[in-house]
């Protein structure tokens, strides 16, 4: 009965097999942004599914708009744990609910996908065959039905050892895809301006989703670098900018990245990427500053802080300063190039935190890597 009462309001996320660490706060941080009142009925990193229970349909469409992390939702229509238990539940939906999707005006198709297992089109008509019951009354249509209806099956995660029968099984109304086709979209192949620490689209499409980047926001990157991070928050509608004490970097005169590319476009920078993707409206600039030492004020808040400081492996980590002691003249103070000392880590992020407790607004999220060393 319980299983009845939740037809309608329970989904289950079919996710992308990567980044599986991020998935939970990847939905924790949407459902915040689009005011979701999310019940988890079932959360496993490691496993490709997530189910749970909202009021309403409008609400998984709203995630899925946003989402890297989850390829597609779903209407749980049932969920078992071999194909007889299944079949027993999907011939006890209630007539009303099934009839919304089985009039004679409303195509459908039934698809399988497997996690773990290859079938071949033979298995999946087998299986798709065994649902005749289904009191489908439309014409079957493959390409952009009316109704899409699918049998997921899990079979596991280890790929050299895959049972012959799933380990679970669900069934279920195809809702929506997410939105991984905006990972391509904004790809670092096709990106004007990179650098060699570039963060990739999806983790930058990511973080900018746990800041909950939307429109009008201001968010701030204090070691901007090629401006990946600014791209994924400027895509969801926010003004960005940023700094960074790499003047070469920042001004598109750094060594090429690319093995075939021998120099630099006279074009190449920041701002010339969010140009390429038609984002200049909500860029604002970039500076070259040192994070050690702030140059905006107290009463200066910024809406979210988003950021990959450097970890001194493939870019230095410096900061303005001198092991020696002289004075500049007032002749060269104009021209004068700062010294530059090392920045250790437990600075950076000292000075990040401290930047944020005084600038981020209350409420506001500070969103930004830190290197830690998994023991084997």
């Amino acid at each position: 009965m319980a299983a009845l009462r939740s037809l309608g309001r329970r989904f289950l996320l079919w996710c992308a097999h990567e980044h599986n660490d991020f998935r939970i706060p990847e939905i924790s941080s949407l459902a915040k942004l689009f005011q979701i009142e999310l019940e988890w009925i079932e959360r496993n990193e490691k496993k490709p599914y997530i189910l749970v229970d909202v009021e309403s349909e409008d609400d998984i469409r709203k995630l899925m708009s946003r989402t890297m992390l989850i390829r597609s939702a779903y209407e749980l229509w049932g969920r078992a744990k071999s194909l007889e238990e299944l079949h027993s539940q999907l011939k006890v939906l209630p007539k009303e609910f099934l009839d919304r999707y089985s009039g004679e005006d409303k195509s459908f198709r039934i698809r399988i996908e497997t996690f773990c297992k290859h079938l071949s089109a033979k298995q999946k008509i087998d299986k798709i065959e065994t649902l005749n019951y289904l009191p489908m009354k439309g014409q079957v249509q493959l390409d952009d039905p009316n109704v899409s209806l699918a049998m997921l099956e899990f079979y596991g995660l280890d790929p050299n050892s895959i049972p012959e029968l799933p380990y679970d099984l669900f069934f279920g109304r195809w809702v929506c895809d997410g939105q991984r086709h905006k990972i391509n979209k904004l790809h670092l192949k096709e990106r004007k301006f990179i650098g060699n620490t570039s963060m990739d689209a999806q983790l930058s499409l990511i973080m900018a989703n746990q800041a909950l980047a939307t429109d009008n926001m201001l968010i701030y990157d204090p070691f901007v670098g090629s401006g990946s991070l600014l791209v994924a928050a400027a895509y969801f509608g926010a003004y960005v900018f940023g700094t960074d004490i790499d003047y070469i970097m920042l001004h598109g005169k750094a060594k090429p990245t690319r093995v075939t590319q021998k120099q630099r476009a006279v074009d190449e920078c920041v701002a010339a990427n969010l140009s390429q993707y038609n984002l200049s409206s909500r860029y604002l600039d970039v500076i070259v500053a040192d994070s050690s030492l702030p140059i905006w004020r107290r009463n200066f808040y910024v809406d979210a802080i988003v950021t990959d400081p450097p970890y001194g492996i493939r870019e230095a980590t410096e900061r303005i300063g001198t092991t020696k002691s002289y004075t500049i003249s007032e002749e060269h103070a104009k021209t004068h190039i700062p010294s530059k000392v090392v920045y250790r880590l437990n600075e950076m992020y000292h000075d990040l935190l401290n930047f944020a407790a005084f600038n981020l607004k209350i409420g506001g999220r500070l969103v930004y890597w830190f290197p830690v060393f998994l023991a084997t």
